[in-house]
C-alpha cells in the first residue's frame, strides 16, 4: 500500500510539473438583468423596462501562465461609469489576487439595458429611483462574482485565433449631403445623400480556448457595431444573444461566448439604400445569426498559439475637455429642465445633446478627464486593449494598423465613459457625435499614441536581447 500511494503521488506531482508553465483558462457568467421597473439607458429620454426578453450578463475569462492572471470581463450594459468598475475591481483583489490593473471591464454598449447615467437617472421617481439605487448598489459584487467563479474554474487549455471578415450587416452612419453638411442617419433612401463620410471595420477577431483534450471552453469575439437593433422596453443583450446561442449549438452548451464592442462610435445597423425597417428582435436575430455563421467559419480557420507570458500596462491619459463659453451653463440647466418636464419633443435634439454635454463637462470644474488606456498581451502574437468612450472606427483601424500584434482586439467602453470620441475631422463636419463630444479634438488620437507605445513596450519585451557593441 505504501507504495501504490508513493507511484501515485509521483505521478500527481509530475503531472503538476508539466503543466506549470501551461496557460490556464476560466470562464463564467453572472445575470445582471435588473427587475420591471428599472429605467432603461441608451436615449435622451426616461423609459421604464416593462420586461425581460433574454437575459443580460456580466461574462469572465480569466487567464493565468507562469503565476500572472488577468481577467477580462464583457457586461450587457448601455455604458459604465468609473465608480462601478472602481469598485469590482477591488472587490475583486480581495477575493481572487487578480491585481486591479490586470482586470479589464468593458461594456457591449446594449442600448436595451440598464440606465447608467446619474444624468437620466435624475429623472426617475418614486420607485423608479428605488429600483435603480439597490441595481446600482448590487452591480459591482455581481461582476467580481464573475470573475472569482472564472478564477474557481482555472484549466489547463489552449488558444487559437484568426479573424473573419465581414462586411454585410455594419455601415458608417454620417453621410455628407448635397447641400455640403454632414447628418447622421439621415433616413432610408434619402435623395440628398452623396455618399458616406467614412468606412467601417469588417474585421471579426476571434479567440478561442480548448482544453487540452479538445473540450471547448469559450470564443472571445470583437465586431465593430452599435448595439442598438432592438428598441422597446424589453431587456435585452441584442445581436449578441444570438450569436452566443448560436455559437453554443455549434460548439456544445458548456462554451461561453464572451462579446466586446469594437471601435464603433459612427457605426451603425442601417442600410440606407434598404427600405427594411431593420428594427427589432428580428433583426437583432439576423445581425446576429450573420455574425455567428462568420465566427464558424473563422474557427474552421483558426490556428493554434503557443501561449507566452501575460503582460499587462496601463496608462492614464489626461483628455482636455470641451471649453464652456459663457452662460453656456445657465442655458444647459434651462433645457434640460425643460426637456425632463415635458419630453424629449421640449427642444430640438441637438440642442439637447449639446445641454447634457455642457452639463457633463460643468462637473469637471476645469479639469481633464482621465482616461485609463489598458492594453493585455498573450506572447507575441494576442492583445487586448480597452479605452474608455465611443471611439469612431478610424482612430480603432489606425491603432490596429499601427500594432506590432498580429492580433491587435481593441474593446471600446470600458472602465468609465466619456461619450463620443471622434477623430479630428469630424469636429469640422459637426453632426450629433461631435456635439455630443465631451472632449477637445485630438483626444482620440492621444488614446491611440498612448495605446500604440504601450503595445510596442509589450512587444519589445519580449524580443531577444542584442549584445552591447563594444
Amino acid at each position: 500500500m505504501k507504495r501504490t500511494s508513493f507511484s501515485l503521488t509521483v505521478l500527481f506531482l509530475t503531472a503538476c510539473v508539466a503543466h506549470a508553465g501551461d496557460l490556464r483558462l476560466g470562464r463564467a457568467e453572472v445575470r445582471i438583468t435588473p427587475p420591471v421597473g428599472m429605467p432603461m439607458g441608451g436615449y435622451f429620454a426616461l423609459r421604464l423596462a416593462t420586461g425581460t426578453h433574454d437575459d443580460l450578463y456580466a461574462k469572465a475569462l480569466v487567464l493565468e501562465k507562469d503565476g500572472v492572471k488577468t481577467a477580462i470581463v464583457a457586461c450587457d450594459l448601455e455604458s459604465i461609469p468609473r465608480k462601478f468598475t472602481d469598485a469590482a475591481r477591488d472587490l475583486i483583489r480581495k477575493s481572487t489576487g487578480v491585481p486591479g490593473e490586470n482586470i479589464m471591464i468593458s461594456t457591449t454598449h446594449a442600448h436595451t439595458g440598464p440606465e447608467m447615467s446619474p444624468f437620466f437617472l435624475a429623472w426617475a421617481e418614486g420607485q423608479a429611483a428605488e429600483v435603480a439605487r439597490q441595481y446600482h448598489d448590487s452591480l459591482p459584487a455581481k461582476i467580481a462574482e464573475a470573475v472569482q467563479r472564472a478564477e474557481q474554474s482555472l484549466v489547463p487549455a489552449r488558444v487559437w485565433t484568426a479573424t473573419g471578415h465581414e462586411d454585410s450587416i455594419s455601415f458608417n452612419r454620417r453621410f455628407l449631403m448635397r447641400d455640403g453638411t454632414v447628418r447622421f442617419n439621415p433616413g432610408k433612401q434619402n435623395p440628398e445623400i452623396v455618399r458616406p463620410l467614412g468606412p467601417i471595420d469588417p474585421a471579426v477577431p476571434v479567440v478561442y480556448f480548448d482544453s487540452l483534450d479538445g473540450k471547448p471552453l469559450a470564443a472571445y469575439v470583437n465586431f465593430a457595431l452599435h448595439l442598438d437593433t432592438v428598441g422597446g422596453t424589453e431587456f435585452s443583450a441584442d445581436y449578441p444573444y444570438t450569436l452566443g446561442k448560436l455559437l453554443a449549438g455549434a460548439k456544445g452548451p458548456d462554451m461561453l461566448t464572451v462579446f466586446t464592442i469594437g471601435t464603433a462610435g459612427n457605426i451603425n445597423h442601417f442600410d440606407v439604400s434598404s427600405p427594411a425597417t431593420q428594427q427589432g428582435h428580428e433583426e437583432a436575430a439576423r445581425i446576429g445569426t450573420v455574425l455567428a455563421g462568420e465566427v464558424l467559419r473563422t474557427l474552421w480557420n483558426a490556428k493554434p498559439v503557443t501561449a507566452g507570458p501575460i503582460q499587462v500596462r496601463r496608462e492614464i491619459v489626461r483628455l482636455p475637455l470641451y471649453e464652456l463659453k459663457p452662460g453656456e451653463i445657465e442655458k444647459a440647466r434651462e433645457v434640460y429642465e425643460r426637456v425632463r418636464k415635458n419630453g424629449p419633443e421640449a427642444a430640438e435634439f441637438l440642442e439637447t445633446v449639446q445641454a447634457f454635454k455642457v452639463l457633463a463637462v460643468a462637473q469637471y470644474r476645469g479639469k481633464p478627464f482621465e482616461a485609463e488606456v489598458q492594453v493585455i498581451t498573450l506572447g507575441d502574437q494576442i492583445a487586448w486593449v480597452a479605452l474608455p468612450g465611443e471611439l469612431f472606427v478610424e482612430l480603432g483601424l489606425a491603432l490596429k494598423n499601427a500594432s506590432p500584434f498580429p492580433q491587435t482586439i481593441v474593446a471600446e467602453l470600458a472602465h468609465d465613459m466619456i461619450d463620443y470620441v471622434p477623430n479630428r475631422k469630424a469636429y469640422a463636419e459637426g453632426a450629433y457625435e461631435a456635439v455630443n463630444s465631451r472632449c477637445q479634438p485630438g483626444s482620440g488620437e492621444m488614446l491611440v499614441d498612448a495605446a500604440t507605445r504601450l503595445l510596442i513596450e509589450s512587444y519589445l519585451k519580449l524580443q531577444p536581447r542584442q549584445p552591447t557593441l563594444r
